[in-house]
């Protein structure tokens, strides 16, 4: 017998829960199927235990600073195992959450792997499941380069599953995933290289940010190495070695992370059969409303390629759910000046455009505004990082058009 649903979410992450537990609350009889653990990439091997790690990186540098505010403090051992264990049992509780807040809202949970066979049908194992209304929210995955030897080095799925502390790192790549392990590994005490393949990281934003980050970051002691494209990684006895296009190598590597972008989720799920629209990459083409090439399918979170960030999921999942089964017919996520955090070390807040793009949009229209200094916190020692904000105007009227701040308290001040 099939059984039939109102809303059928595949993929229990941040959107896919979020959207089913609004639907339920609008009457809609609603199933959700999930082959991992409950909450996704976020909860499970993204921001919660990432921002774990952040804050022990966070710790050991207000630990460096306490002398200069009169305390006498030995160097502390780092006890990575502890902090795994108790993260790790965080995690967990969090999962039971998730269990929970799904149960009490009548969502009913599926556990397995959804292959779509229909517009309005699905297939879990040998269960077959029909339905009105189908959301894919199955996310993303990191991404592994095709170059021997790449299954040497391990993931940011990977990182969290280590048992300690690397002495000897290479981290490969230039986007916010890389920056964040390069500094929290930094600031643990590991022994950091970070190859990238062009001058500069986080190309995708503002360029004030990767310029000064990087100025940070090679302050602090880590190695960055410019314009290394990586072809080989190779293992002896010594270790692990990196090699690039030119020659060049990093060698007697504990570990290489390999945190050069990610993928959709969108692989064996059947849509290749349904002709279901996607990107060459594989991100699933939806439309203002969610709405995919399937007037009953939908999609939201990072299987889109939109903002890859769990509170856009979340909220774009909650508004289709409201327009589905409650009749608010308008009723979208506006994509436009979503505020991000880089949990770097330093942090870096950032919402709106670019200085790049405000110039291409609005020419000789834009002013910039500036304000460098250093934190009041570093004033009593010598270690002194300074502070970047910046303002990007656009207009007669200077409306801030982009806001741009890397330094402490940075992640509070955009999108806290």
């Amino acid at each position: 017998m099939t059984e039939h649903f109102d809303y059928l979410v595949i993929g229990a992450g941040s959107g896919g829960i979020a959207s089913a537990r609004r639907a339920a609350e609008y009457g809609a009889k609603v199933g959700i199927i999930e082959a991992g653990p409950l909450g996704g990439t976020c909860v499970n091997v993204g921001c919660v235990p990432k921002k774990v790690m952040w804050n022990a990186g966070s710790v050991a540098d207000a630990l460096s600073t306490a002398p200069d505010y009169g305390f006498a403090v030995e160097k502390p051992a780092f006890n990575w195992a502890q902090v795994k264990q108790q993260r790790d049992a965080y995690i967990e509780r969090l999962n039971q959450v998730y269990l929970t807040n799904l149960s009490n809202s009548g969502v009913e949970i599926i556990q397995g792997w959804a292959t779509i066979t229909g517009e309005h049908s699905v297939t879990v194992d040998d269960h077959k499941i029909s339905c009105d209304h189908m959301l894919v929210a199955t996310g993303g995955k990191p991404t592994l380069p095709d170059i021997p030897g790449a299954d040497l080095g391990i993931t940011s799925d990977g990182f969290f599953e280590l048992e300690a502390l690397p002495d000897k790192v290479t981290v490969v790549g230039s986007g916010y995933i890389a920056v964040e392990f390069a500094g929290m590994l930094n600031a643990l005490g590991s022994d950091v290289t970070l190859t990238i393949r062009r001058k500069s990281v986080l190309r995708e934003f503002d360029a004030s940010l990767g310029e000064r980050l990087m100025q940070q970051m090679l302050a602090d002691g880590i190695n960055v190495l410019t314009y290394f494209v990586p072809t080989e990684l190779t293992a002896d006895a010594e270790g692990l070695t990196l090699s690039a296009h030119d020659g060049e190598q990093v060698s007697n590597q504990d570990l290489v992370i390999w945190a050069i972008g990610r993928s959709p989720n969108s692989d064996n799920l059947g849509l290749e059969s349904r002709l279901l629209a996607t990107t060459p990459r594989g991100y699933i083409v939806t439309d203002e409303y969610q709405n995919t090439s399937h007037r009953s399918i939908y999609a939201v979170g990072d299987v889109t390629g939109q903002a890859a960030l769990t509170p856009v999921a979340i909220a774009a999942g909650r508004r289709l759910a409201d327009r589905l089964f409650d009749n608010q017919s308008g009723r979208k996520l506006d994509y436009t000046n979503i505020p991000s955090v880089i949990f770097s070390h330093p942090p870096i807040g950032t919402v709106g455009m670019s200085e790049a793009q405000a110039r291409e949009h609005y020419n000789d229209r834009v002013k910039i505004y500036t304000s460098e200094f250093t934190d009041m916190y570093y004033a009593m020692g010598e270690h002194k990082p300074k502070t970047l904000c910046k303002l990007i105007t656009a207009g007669t009227k200077e409306r801030v058009v982009g806001c741009h701040v890397i330094g402490r308290g940075a992640d509070e001040m955009i999108q806290g």
